[in-house]
């Protein structure tokens, strides 16, 4: 009963129901990165139930975080991020399991996951999670903001388009950070929740999105979609076999 008044709001629509809320609570989630995106995103998938979230972040939160990272409070400074993201979390829905994580004990568990968030900031944390996913054949929702500007890409190789190693050389330089190009804080907020959004999408079987990729301008308030294309000489995706299971 506490269940069907919690989800009430999401059985009803039809697309989810009871069967849609059992697929979310059987559901795990890991999520690279507690910033931005993480702690924009983390919350929805939290009240929306899915069962298991597996987080992980190696960094303390800092006070200009705040400007952005609305997940946290000012008490949080100084603190692991991870720490400070499962206890909020908790809080917002006892009914589910939130695992913090060190990145490296994260990727050894990483066969555990649905699906896999990348909300990182640096190129190396961005391949090595992208080619742990080919490797595990799980699909990956990478995404980025910077400025006034966001993306998302839906990977899954196993099904359609390429990975992340398609759209990007490994051998590029490090992206931009914050710190240095500036971010608003409604911008990373906004690719945060339609990263949720794109990954209920994907446990609830509503639509298969891999192989897209959305990029978002906040300042001309538009919205694009382009196709990841598979590039069969991918030092990644081009070095496995991946037709479908």
């Amino acid at each position: 009963m506490t269940d069907l008044q919690r989800y009430s709001r999401q059985i009803v629509l039809p697309e989810i129901g009871i069967n849609g809320q059992q697929m979310l609570r059987d559901s795990t989630v890991m999520l690279f990165g507690m910033g931005g995106l993480g702690s924009a995103s983390a919350p929805y998938l939290a009240g929306a139930g899915v069962g298991q979230l597996l987080i992980a972040d190696p960094d303390r939160l800092e006070l200009s975080n705040l400007q952005r990272q609305v997940l946290y409070r000012e008490a949080d400074v100084g603190r692991h991020k991870i720490e400070a993201a499962a206890a909020q979390l908790r809080a917002l829905n006892h009914d589910i399991d939130v695992v913090p994580l060190q990145p490296a004990a994260a990727l050894a568990r990483l066969h555990e996951a649905d699906v896999v968030l990348d909300g990182t900031d640096r190129f190396s944390a961005r391949f090595a999670i992208n080619a742990a996913c080919v490797a595990a054949r799980k699909p990956l929702v990478s995404a980025a903001a910077i400025r006034f500007e966001g993306q998302i890409a839906v990977l899954d190789p196993t099904r359609r388009g390429g990975c992340y190693a398609c759209m990007y050389p490994p051998q590029g330089e490090d992206a931009e950070r914050c710190e240095d190009a500036g971010i608003a804080g409604p911008v990373v907020g906004t690719v945060g929740v339609m990263q949720a959004w794109l990954t209920l999408r994907r446990l609830l079987g509503l639509a298969d999105d891999a192989g897209t990729l959305h990029t978002w301008s906040a300042e001309h308030l538009q919205w694009r979609r382009l196709t990841v294309s598979r590039d069969p000489n991918c030092p990644v995706c081009g070095t496995h076999d991946l037709d479908p299971a």
